[in-house]
């Protein structure tokens, strides 16, 4: 394995947000069900301590290997809380293009799409955890947009949202991404670099500030409904069940 030489240095989540208040079969998706957020490996003590009291008892990782070897668990691994690394990337380098990462909305677009249709065990695994951990689950990548944005989307389809409603979830994140880009750019920087790439990669995902960034996620939900029809298929087909759906649906309905 890859050692990363860098200093670690523990910030708080700059795109963390409650999924509760969008609108899903049945109702309102109440609060404290699903948590879609930025890197929580190095929080601080204090925040990993408000989340667990506030109801956290499941984490779900969905970095690569490589990254969470850069950061480990971080302090919310001294407390009683599952943690599940379910990575949707499992290899950074070769999920590259050759010159470096299409760092373009269409081509995030692409590049989830290819996450459902391949990681799509992780995701079906990621929807069962949530559907049963007895309090809240919060599942993060790095900067909580591309992979978090996809698990985010799958779960509000199987919850029956409305693709707009689930565009606009996904577009919130764009408010954040200056701050995000800035918070991490220690730790991708380092791995960018020890992965061969140049380290000025981190700073070309400026280019995902410009423009709409609705345009990934209306891609993927388009192809999805294109390619099969019901965009959950892929999803069934590695085995999410009615049941899981249906227990999602029973969670997460405001009373």
């Amino acid at each position: 394995m890859t050692i990363i030489d860098t200093d670690l240095v523990l910030s708080a989540p700059v795109n963390l947000r409650d999924l509760g208040g969008i609108a899903i079969d049945g109702g309102v998706l109440r609060d404290g069900l699903a948590i879609r957020t930025d890197d929580l490996a190095y929080v601080p003590a204090e925040i990993a301590e408000q989340l667990v009291a506030e109801g956290l008892t499941a984490i779900i990782d969905l970095r690569s290997p490589l990254e969470v070897a850069v950061t480990g668990r971080g302090p919310l691994g001294e407390h009683p809380v599952s943690y599940h690394h379910l990575p949707l990337i499992a290899d950074v380098g070769r999920s590259m293009e050759d010159d470096g990462p299409a760092l373009s909305h269409e081509g995030m677009g692409r590049m989830y799409l290819r996450m459902v249709e391949v990681a799509a065990p992780q995701l079906v695994t990621a929807l069962n955890v949530i559907a049963y951990t007895p309090g809240a689950a919060a599942f993060h990548c790095a900067a909580g947009r591309d992979r978090t944005g996809v698990l985010a989307a799958m779960l509000l389809l199987a919850l029956g949202a409305a693709d707009e409603d689930i565009v606009a979830d996904y577009a919130r994140t764009g408010d954040n991404m200056v701050s995000i880009m800035q918070r991490t750019a220690p730790v991708m920087g380092a791995m960018w670099k020890a992965l061969g790439f140049d380290a000025s990669v981190h700073e070309k995902s400026s280019s995902l500030l410009e423009g709409e960034m609705d345009v990934s996620m209306r891609m993927l939900l388009d192809t999805l409904r294109e390619r099969h029809g019901d965009p959950l298929s892929p999803l069934r087909a590695a085995g999410l069940s009615g049941d899981t759906i249906a227990r999602l649906r029973s969670r997460a309905v405001a009373a």
